[in-house]
């Protein structure tokens, strides 16, 4: 995986910024949390087009348990 979306959900408050500014990877757990669409172990694979979208979703999260990597590199 070279890019992709890491998502600490044990810390997720539910808010649903992240469904709101991207509803493509996001939807709302039945517990109340915010989860990856198609995700495998709160991991997903995105495209370099994705990159910044989710970038920009990252920065929205208020607890910051959403994680951006570009080429295997955190960016956020």
């Amino acid at each position: 995986m070279e890019n992709y979306i890491l998502h600490e959900r044990e810390n997720c408050i539910g808010c649903g910024a992240c469904i709101s500014l991207d509803e493509d990877n996001w939807e709302m757990g039945d517990d109340g949390k915010s989860k990856l669409k198609g995700s495998k172990d709160d991991k997903k694979e995105i495209t370099i087009d994705e990159v910044e979208n989710c970038k920009e979703t990252a920065e929205a999260c208020p607890v910051n348990v959403i994680h951006v990597y570009k080429e295997n590199k955190k960016i956020i």
